[in-house]
């Protein structure tokens, strides 16, 4: 009842799509990247300071527990709740970086990513580097005070933060770098103040507890809370501010953080030294500490193992003794001198030490990210390879480096001795952090028994023997709440406990986490694992995935499609009639099916190269019914009657948009579209006429080179809206753009009939696509003479589709090239360009980003223009081929943030490879888009360069 009560207060502030409370929704959310899982029964998205003042104020009032999150990439249970979870709307992300570059302030929603990213041009970044930061927001780096590879502790969050704004359990804010808002704290929570003073009065004049803290910050330490704040200062606000970096949403909200910034050199050079064995590899961590070094990362025999069979690994590794361990060094510098000499520095430190090659660095980025790449695979390697059905676990525990040898030595008997195989060791050298990882069955109670074991006897190594920290990075979380007391001591433990009571009296916020006098905790509410499909049931549930993804912030990220499809499977075996699973299926329609635009770009970030849109895929085509693969089966077969049908309707709509006026006419079709339930699709003003464009093979055999061209069905069918700047078609202007260049025109027999098979395949239609795409490869087959003559796709989207299909049937002997690539490549040194002098906005569409041709994009746009502008932060356009048309609020969401973006950077036009992609983001952006095909044509002169 409670919660209803709270519901009903906050539809009161909070808009309908960032509150929700179904089935669905809630336990979507209830996923992190932990191996646990709660379901809230309230998920509230806040995008403003006044927001969570008010959500929280409320929960106070209701005496109704919350829990904060930003991205859910925390690996120890801290971002999960089963009451109300308050999640960082991605809107909330302004950045602000200070005049003289020292300092950056950010909002709760910015990707520490997207932070280094508007560092970069500064030689700046953030001193935290965790290695989800791509997918981290700062404030959840901050609040489990991560660090990485290169942050040590000296760059971590604590040493790094300079101000913060901070809203506590009651709802007041403090803003510490005001010093009237400052003063106004202490006058207004005296009690709050003068308990963190007698707190930290007890430990200074406690000289055994003093020492401690002292003795137990010199490593990484984010196990309980940060009470090391109360040694290094006096100052009460300066302790608030430093307690709540690592507290983990326990003891308020952080809504604005600003860091000092870090030196970013771009010289840099890496080497991947091999050691006879761990000891030895340990040996050199004390000299490498003196020395000009970014990073150190330690891997044993088992890691090098597990991914030296991947492509692309050195082939020395297959061949190393069973002892051998590895560093991977870097080091960087201001200039290529300085690197230089630093390299020769360490090389000469090293010099006595016995190594198994010799040490040889590389500054060549090809070269070093070769040799990341190898520890960068490990996590990757481990996740892959493991059991179905297991959970991949990452520990994260840290030793003082003179003891860094034997601890690793005493872990891998411990692996040994609990039965755990195939476990891999790396970490941070430097900083003596080191994570282990292995695969963990917590689907029957021997293995959750052994699981427990193995922590038991991890923790008392880790405590008793070494006086270590049992979390260096990952934080507290549930995972290690019960051992805190045994880590840290009884009084001290005590001394955190009155810290919580301070700052938050009702135990509102977060509660369970860090403190929790649950022993078992850290074995409860333990997230199955099931196997449900083999296209995911390698995901680890990691949320790297999520910030690329087009329907974010409508409906369903791939981690949240992928957990809630686990789900309904589990649903099915167990209770098939259930009526939780009926809601599960019948809203998974919707959110999880229909928005999602299938683009793939899910698998560039996927730790474990999982495309979610292939499993939506399968959804839709196991959804679809037999009337409807009759539909699609007479589509495929009557294909050039469809595509002159849809001429003809284009052209029929245009002129009664003529008729009625645009404004009369998009009520009227929006109208039509409400009473048919979005079957009709919805018009917009950049909706083209029919295409005029003719295609017809060049009798003209004067030219030296050859081309077979195939205009995608979109550029036979569409040509360009009636205000466009534009008015020819595309197809006949990338025909013009080939003669210029000196090419002769081949076209397919057939071609108002051929299809790439995508507008089938993407809605499941797998038979259909593939009629079409064997269709196709007859014909291409034949007009380029067997692949004697290279062929140019105009719609990079049909180019990826048909590219992979040639690739899944192991046929290569066609040359198939997407525009940008043909352009690129064939047409920019055959022809004179004249620059046009204005900014431009460039979008690469996912298949052009899939198929690594963004960098030929921009080099064809620059060879064009003055000034080339990428809009930050927007990935897929989610037009998704009609879907735009079908499902436009996708598309909408996908590109929040566009029309601001290039107004503010002044572009005057906008340039893709993708029809419906331009429509979206001409309707989004306020700005015009065409094919990158205009520009270059425009910009051209048939006169060569010679």
């Amino acid at each position: 009842m409670q919660y209803k009560k709270l519901l009903s207060e906050l539809r009161k502030f909070i808009p309908s799509e960032r509150l929700f409370s179904d089935e669905l929704r809630t336990f979507a959310y209830g996923t992190d990247a932990s191996f646990y899982r709660l379901t809230p029964k309230i998920v509230v998205k806040a995008a403003s300071e006044y927001e969570v003042i008010s959500i929280i104020k409320k929960c106070d009032e209701f005496n109704i527990p919350l829990t904060f999150r930003a991205s859910g990439t925390s690996l120890s249970g801290q971002s999960i709740s089963d009451s109300v979870l308050l999640v960082a709307d991605r809107s909330w992300n302004k950045i602000k970086i200070s005049d003289d570059k020292s300092k950056i302030t950010l909002e709760p929603a910015v990707l520490g990513a997207h932070a280094n990213l508007a560092l970069s041009k500064f030689s700046k970044k953030i001193g935290p580097d965790p290695a989800s930061i791509n997918a981290a927001t700062v404030v959840g780096i901050a609040s489990n005070n991560a660090s990485g590879m290169t942050s040590g502790t000296r760059y971590n969050s604590y040493n790094t933060v300079v101000d913060m704004r901070i809203i506590f359990a009651n709802g007041s804010v403090l803003d510490t770098g005001d010093i009237d808002d400052r003063e106004k704290f202490i006058r207004q929570n005296r009690e709050i103040v003068v308990e963190l003073l007698n707190i930290s009065n007890e430990i200074d004049t406690h000289k055994d507890l003093l020492r401690k803290i002292v003795e137990k910050y010199k490593i990484k330490n984010t196990t309980g809370y940060g009470i090391n704040s109360f040694v290094d200062y006096q100052d009460p606000i300066e302790i608030i501010k430093h307690l709540m970096i690592g507290a983990e949403g326990t003891l308020g909200f952080i809504s604005e953080i600003t860091f000092r910034t870090v030196p970013y050199f771009n010289d840099r050079a890496t080497a991947l030294v091999l050691f006879p064995d761990v000891k030895t590899a340990c040996s050199v961590i004390p000299i490498l500490q003196k020395l000009h070094i970014e990073a150190a990362e330690i891997m044993d025999r088992s890691s090098l193992r597990s991914v030296e069979n991947k492509k692309g690994m050195p082939g020395y590794l297959k061949d190393l003794d069973e002892k051998v361990a590895a560093l991977l060094i870097e080091t960087t510098a201001r200039t290529p001198e300085y690197l230089e000499s630093n390299i020769n520095e360490i090389k000469s430190k090293l010099s006595d030490v016995q190594t198994v090659l010799p040490v040889e660095f590389s500054s060549d980025p090809a070269e070093y990210m070769k040799l990341w790449n190898v520890r960068k695979g490990l996590f990757t390697s481990v996740s892959k390879s493991r059991p179905e059905g297991t959970t991949v676990i990452i520990e994260d525990v840290n030793f003082d480096t003179d003891q860094l040898a034997d601890a690793v030595s005493d872990l891998q008997e411990l692996f040994l001795k609990h039965e755990y195989e195939d476990t891999i060791i790396w970490g941070h050298a430097l900083s003596g952090n080191i994570h282990f990882v292995f695969a963990q069955d917590f689907s029957n109670k021997y293995e959750i028994i052994r699981y427990r074991k193995l922590m038991d006897d991890v923790v008392l190594m880790v405590i008793d023997k070494y006086n270590g920290s049992l979390k260096a990075e990952h934080g507290t979380g549930r995972n290690m709440a019960p051992f805190v007391k045994y880590e840290w001591g009884k009084e001290l433990y005590e001394l955190m406990k009155r810290t919580k009571k301070a700052l938050d009296p009702k135990g509102i916020l977060n509660p369970g986490v860090l403190i929790n006098n649950d022993e078992e905790v850290y074995i409860k509410n333990l997230k199955p694992t099931p196997i449900v499909h083999p296209l995911i049931d390698k995901c680890i549930d990691c949320g790297f995935c999520e910030n690329t993804c087009p329907s974010k912030n409508l409906t369903l990220t791939p981690r949240q499609r992928i957990s809630v499809w686990r789900e309904i499977n589990q649903l099915q075996l167990n209770s098939s009639k259930s009526q939780r699973l009926k809601k599960l299926i019948k809203n998974y329609s919707y959110y999880g099916e229909e928005t999602c635009a299938t683009d793939g770009l899910c698998e560039l970030s996927c730790p474990v190269d999982i495309d979610t849109g292939k499993l939506i895929k399968i959804i839709r085509f196991e959804n679809h019914s037999g009337f409807s693969n009759m539909v699609a089966r007479i589509f495929s077969k009557q294909f050039g009657i469809i595509t002159n049908s849809l001429k003809l309707i284009l052209n029929f709509v245009s002129i009664l948009k003529n008729i009625f006026g645009e404004n009369l006419f998009c009520q009227l079709t929006n109208f039509l579209r409400k009473i048919s339930f979005g079957i009709i699709p919805q018009w917009n003003p950049y909706l083209p006429k029919g295409s005029k464009a003719k295609f017809k093979t060049e009798s003209n055999s004067q030219n030296k080179n050859e081309v077979v061209y195939f205009p995608s069905c979109i550029s036979r069918t569409m040509g360009n809206y009636n205000n466009s700047k534009y008015q020819e078609d595309q197809a006949a202007v990338m025909q013009r753009l080939l003669n210029k260049a000196g090419f002769k025109i081949i076209y397919p027999t057939g071609l108002n009939s051929l299809c790439c098979g995508m507008p089938f395949s993407s809605k499941g239609f797998n038979e259909q696509a593939e009629f079409k795409q064997n269709e196709l490869l007859n014909f291409l087959v034949e007009a380029s003479d067997n692949g004697r003559i290279p062929i140019v796709f105009d719609t990079s989207p049909c180019t990826k589709t048909f590219s992979s299909f040639l690739r899944k049937n192991n046929f290569t002997d066609l040359k198939i090239y997407d525009s940008v690539d043909f352009i690129a490549d064939e047409i920019l040194d055959k022809i004179k360009i004249i620059k046009r002098k204005d900014k431009i906005a460039l979008h690469s569409t996912c298949s052009t980003t899939k198929m690594e041709l963004t960098d030929k994009l921009i080099k064809i746009a620059e060879a064009c223009v003055e000034e080339v502008y990428i809009p930050e932060h927007i990935d897929c356009c989610g037009f998704a081929g009609d879907r735009g048309f079908t499902y436009p609020e996708l598309n909408k969401s996908a590109l929040n943030g566009l029309h601001d973006s290039v107004k503010d950077n002044n572009c005057t036009s906008g340039y893709s490879s993708s029809r419906t992609c331009e429509i979206g983001l001409s309707l989004h952006s306020g700005i015009e888009y065409n094919s990158i095909v205009f520009l270059v044509d425009e910009c051209s002169r048939t006169e060569s360069k010679d």
